[in-house]
């Protein structure tokens, strides 16, 4: 019947009946459209290829998400600083072992320029993995002909030896083109070393000054002995630049009869002679314990800075007119600092609390209006990296009171800073029990000292070294935060 009815009504009006077989199909066509578009949405958003791989994806701080999946321009260089130390001390560290299985690092479609023998050029798009880390997630391609392995450029990406490490982060630098005034780069090794007692210490600092591109440049060595409230000896020494060699690709540095060498097993070989001073050590850091390292800059300001060695222990003799000192497993630290130091002031610190260790830093330019930058505290435990805090400012207390060189100075008795980093918390007491203090300004200066690489008069011309315990306290991941331990700390005034 129903039947019947239909093909009566067809050819009754089989002009309507077109119009309205037409429109029902254009409805039925533009409804498929819309939900493929629909479906095809759902599961790119459930299975959009991320850049780091797997089911997390790390962006830094404030970049846009949007942007990231549409293509924007905002995200056309868009990369991850410092990748391999996440790989390492986050994704693949043993912190995680129990919840991450594998990791996979990857570079998709990233923008490339080929250029041949003639001259022509070639956009195409390059992509990079890692191919054990990628077979590990269960994301390699079917492989049809060769080999796809690791080769020796993987293998120091993902687990470089402790050598290769220190190379890595700890090797110099050139001065860009962007420096207008090269005489005022200045970088250089620096460490210092605790006695067994915590009453005695040796600042030592190997540093290359002035345009090492050119030829007005050279190395101060200076050495700094320093017994708790008590008389500090210094030692130092000008040289050459042909006395000097040092390596934009490796941590390698000689000065002369001293040098720094990086020993196969990631051990430090120190060896400083200036004056009646002769300091040989063996410096060894701890597993885990390094800041990557950071550089920043702008307008022809560059200020860089690693830590290769923020727990570390140290054997040798530390020897003045043949009178020696022996040390086994004393604690010691390492960093390397370059840039531009024309003028420049800093706050900085690094100590041990307990099980944990840290550090925290600050560069003051003659060019700031008057405000201070916030605080960068880099926190790490036997693990590695425990957690970053930008506390606003550090709260001095001057009121212990120090001479130099006949001037009365007032300098910190304690210091504070806190910070809170969403569910995260960090505060830090610094009680200081020894201070010294170093009038930079250019007819003050002396050999190799380290608050003034090339001694330029600043507005706060008097460098502060001041040894001291630290507390620290709060929570991380809802665990409490504690411990006390011996740190070394600088400002000026």
């Amino acid at each position: 019947m129903i039947a019947q009815l239909a093909l009566r009504n067809i050819t009754y009006r089989p002009w309507r009946s077109v119009l309205l077989f037409f429109g029902y199909g254009i409805g039925v066509a533009v409804m498929i459209v819309l939900l493929s578009i629909g479906e095809a949405m759902v599961s790119q958003a459930r299975n959009e290829k991320l850049v780091c791989g797997g089911s997390i994806t790390v962006l830094p701080e404030g970049l846009d998400v949007e942007v990231m999946k549409t293509g924007g321009i905002g995200g056309l260089f868009f990369s991850i600083d410092h990748a391999s130390f996440l790989y390492r001390q986050l994704f693949a560290s043993p912190r995680f072992a129990g919840e991450i299985s594998a990791v996979a690092p990857q570079i998709e479609g990233r923008l490339l320029y080929v250029r041949t023998r003639d001259g022509r050029e070639y956009p195409v798009h390059g992509n990079g993995e890692i191919p054990a880390a990628t077979r590990a997630v269960g994301a390699a391609p079917e492989i049809v002909e060769g080999k796809w392995e690791n080769d020796d450029g993987d293998r120091r990406w993902i687990a470089p030896t402790p050598a290769e490490l220190r190379h890595e982060i700890d090797h110099f630098h050139l001065p860009g083109d962007s420096i207008a005034n090269r005489d005022t780069w200045a970088e250089w090794h620096y460490f210092n070393v605790l006695s067994e007692g915590g009453k005695r210490w040796a600042f030592i600092s190997f540093i290359v000054g002035g345009d090492a591109t050119g030829t007005k440049w050279g190395g101060k060595l200076g050495i700094t002995l320093r017994e708790q409230n008590r008389a500090t000896r210094r030692f130092g020494v000008t040289l050459d630049r042909s006395r000097v060699r040092f390596s934009a690709t490796d941590a390698n540095l000689v000065f002369g009869d001293s040098h720094v060498t990086v020993l196969p097993n990631g051990d430090y070989e120190v060896k400083a002679s200036a004056g009646k001073a002769d300091i040989s050590l063996t410096v060894h850091p701890a597993p885990y314990a390094y800041f990557p390292g950071v550089s920043m800059g702008s307008g022809g300001f560059v200020s860089g800075y690693t830590v290769p060695a923020l727990r570390a222990s140290a054997s040798g003799t530390l020897c003045v007119d043949r009178q020696c000192e022996k040390l086994t497993d004393a604690q010691s630290y390492h960093d390397h600092n370059w840039g531009v130091w024309r003028g420049v002031t800093w706050d900085w610190g690094a100590s041990r609390a307990g099980q944990y260790a840290f550090l925290y830093g600050r560069v003051i330019t003659l060019d700031s209006d008057g405000s201070a930058p916030a605080v960068l505290v880099y926190l790490i435990d036997s693990l590695g990296f425990r957690g970053v805090f930008r506390p606003k400012l550090i709260s001095y207390e001057d009121t212990r009171t120090i001479r130099s060189e006949g001037t009365i100075l007032r300098v910190p008795a304690r210091a504070r800073f806190s910070d809170i980093r969403g569910d995260d918390t960090l505060s830090v007491d610094i009680s200081v029990e020894d201070a010294i203090a170093t009038d930079t300004r250019p007819q003050n200066a002396k050999e190799g000292e380290r608050g003034d690489p090339l001694g330029t008069a600043k507005a706060h011309p008097y460098f502060i070294q001041m040894k001291g315990r630290a507390r620290i306290s709060g929570r991380i991941e809802g665990q409490p935060l504690s411990g006390t331990g011996i740190g070394f700390f600088e400002t000026y005034r």
